[in-house]
């Protein structure tokens, strides 16, 4: 089977690729290392940075650039001045700059963050003690965070010295600032592109000099050039998602009781009785934890099928109607509900930082739990009664529909676990993906549509773009299982150890020799009595050897063109927009090292598994834990 007929299967066309019109390609992201230099002297520095400023001044500022967008820029720009390919992500973090700047400078002082990284620290003699909050600056004058800290504090920013901290987007979701001015090097600012430019956050950024996290240095006055100026703006031009994000953690904080009141648990006296206890557990795992991605999209797909303006960054909630709230909230405890049962199904330990449900209640009340969240789901499209009977019967038909998809994917999931996994091709794995992620995706969509009654919700468009964001999805989750982050946060290869039928296990099977094919199967058994980090390490060899990561790139590359292709068929402007947020978010690329890199057979990987780290505490920044 040629890579050319796996990419069609991902696609789900029957006609070979080269039929179809040629797509716009999306960048290739492997290693991008070779494109993080920053130029030595200030002088060149400053002539890349006037003239993104002259170029951004063009740029169409509707709707926030996506990283592809950026980085076709960047290549523009570099072109122009004659400048190397080396110089490419110093070049998109400066256009991002000017693209946002007058509009982070009419963000009032105190609804701005500054993030600044730890390794402005000197590193002899500092008397700074990290703290959960990151670097403790308040008794040190030895280098220069002192002084933006303080003067940002007098200023009224909420400052965070701990980089790349994953509260960022937390504190951005829960509408205590609107916009970011960071210090970073270029590797933390690849990052925070994918995570918080898209979604519509002016954001201002300063590169370190170099990635060495060693008394680095940066160009001071650029960040004087913005932290203590306001400039106001008659209006705001470019569309944001935050506040999406921002309703759609609302429906779960805030408005929560009101939209799904407590039963049970309503007397705070019998919250603990046996009978409550079900109904507790359950309110708490839908409310707690996770992007809560679904609901947004159908919130911000209502808002657009509806005809309302797109929001821009710093504006209020949109104001979403009780029902469609509702709505929302029944596919993420459809979601949820699904998350309880996998978790059980795979022994996974962790959720969201926590103990999975079922190592905390054991396995028979997860599964009950898990149950009520389903009746929870219904429930909630029922109180939508100011929804018409035909709509709320085709979001059901869309939901169940979901929802036996998934237990198909879930189902074949665990049969290949229980029989040969040579016999898996690229085929069966794709097939599982696109059983067990696109339907979700595919109903979230469908309901915003749908309940605005758009002529989109009944076309053969939506269907076919979660498919293809759906296996492109989980295929780069294949790719960042063989990841490891500069914390250690992610355990790698544990869906390979686990058993679980993985695009990349097919693919490698697929292209092996005789040889390979059976050390693989060695492998998987552990006949040999490895460790799991010598297993990971032959595991890795044999993959690179049949050149899997490669291919599982093609193939995640070749799904977001389809979709992007389906994408441009959608005139209606809003829409558009909207789906092209979908396609970015979901299939943003993992920053990381590629896994050729990674593995390192002096590091142990798998010393033991711990709890991924806890988010640290807002109070320190002015905010309440509850945000």
């Amino acid at each position: 089977m040629s890579v050319t007929t796996v990419q069609d299967m991902a696609s789900g066309s029957d006609h070979p690729a080269d039929d179809d019109p040629a797509p716009v390609r999306r960048t290739r992201r492997r290693s991008t290392s070779h494109l993080k230099a920053v130029p030595e002297t200030l002088e060149e520095r400053t002539r890349i940075k006037d003239a993104a400023e002259q170029y951004a001044a063009s740029l169409n500022r509707s709707r926030a650039l996506s990283k592809n967008e950026l980085e076709q820029h960047g290549h523009t720009l570099l072109n122009r001045l004659g400048l190397p390919e080396k110089f490419l992500g110093f070049t998109m973090v400066m256009i991002g700059n000017f693209f946002w700047k007058q509009q982070f400078l009419a963000i009032p002082f105190e609804r701005r963050m500054l993030l600044l990284p730890h390794c402005l620290k000197h590193a002899e003699g500092c008397p700074a003690e990290y703290t959960e909050f990151g670097l403790d600056c308040e008794r040190c004058g030895a280098c220069s965070i002192a002084d933006y800290k303080v003067r940002a504090e007098q200023l009224g920013y909420k400052v965070l010295v701990a980089e790349g901290s994953p509260v960022v987007l937390k504190i951005i979701v829960s509408g205590y600032i609107d916009g970011i001015l960071g210090v970073a090097c270029l590797n933390v600012l690849e990052k925070a592109i994918d995570k918080v430019l898209i979604a519509g956050v002016p954001s201002y950024a300063v590169p370190l000099h170099s990635g060495d996290c060693m008394n680095t240095t940066l160009d001071e006055a650029w960040v004087w050039d913005v932290l203590d100026k306001y400039e106001p703006l008659p209006e705001r031009t470019t569309s944001s998602y935050v506040p999406f994000m921002r309703a759609s953690s609302r429906i779960f904080h805030d408005d929560y009781d009101r939209l799904l009141p407590p039963r049970k648990t309503r007397d705070s006296s019998q919250a603990d009785t046996p009978v409550a206890v079900t109904e507790k557990a359950a309110r708490e795992w839908l409310a707690e934890g996770g992007r809560r991605f679904r609901p947004l999209i159908t919130l911000a797909a209502w808002h657009a099928a509806s005809g309302r303006a797109a929001p821009t960054a710093g504006d209020d909630i949109p104001d979403i109607p009780d029902d469609v709230a509702r709505v929302a909230m029944a596919i993420e405890a459809f979601h949820k509900a699904s998350l309880v049962h996998d978790d059980i199904q795979d022994d996974d330990r962790w959720r969201y930082g926590k103990p999975t449900l079922h190592h905390v209640h054991g396995v028979s009340q997860a599964i009950n739990i898990g149950d009520y969240l389903i009746g929870l789901g219904y429930r909630l499209i029922h109180a939508a009664r100011s929804i018409d009977a035909d709509a709320a019967a085709d979001i059901l038909e869309s939901m169940s529909r979901a929802h036996l998809q998934l237990c198909d994917g879930q189902g074949a999931e665990m049969v290949w676990q229980q029989s040969a996994a040579a016999s898996l091709t690229p085929l069966d794995a794709l097939q599982i993906y696109a059983l067990k992620t696109s339907p979700a995706f595919e109903a979230a969509l469908y309901a915003g549509l749908r309940m605005a009654r758009h002529p989109l919700a009944d076309s053969d468009i939506i269907p076919a773009l979660c498919r293809h964001l759906g296996v492109g999805f989980q295929i780069l989750n294949d790719l960042k299982d063989w990841r490891v982050d500069a914390a250690g946060k992610r355990v790698a290869g544990q869906d390979i150890l686990a058993g679980r039928p993985t695009v990349l296990l097919a693919l490698a099977f697929r292209s092996a020799g005789q040889e390979q094919r059976q050390e693989l199967q060695r492998l998987l058994k552990n006949d040999d009595g490895l460790s799991d980090d010598e297993r990971l390490q032959r595991l890795h060899d044999i993959f690179e050897q049949c050149d899997v990561f490669s291919t599982a790139e093609t193939l995640a590359e070749r799904c977001g063109e389809r979709a992007a292709e389906l994408i441009r068929s959608v005139n209606d402007e809003p829409i558009r927009d909207l789906l092209h947020f979908f396609l970015e978010t979901v299939l943003a690329a993992d920053s990381g090292p590629t896994p050729a890199e990674h593995l390192d057979p002096s590091e142990p990987v798998f010393a033991n598994l711990q709890p991924p780290a806890a988010a640290p505490a807002l109070v320190s920044l002015g905010i309440p834990d509850s945000a």
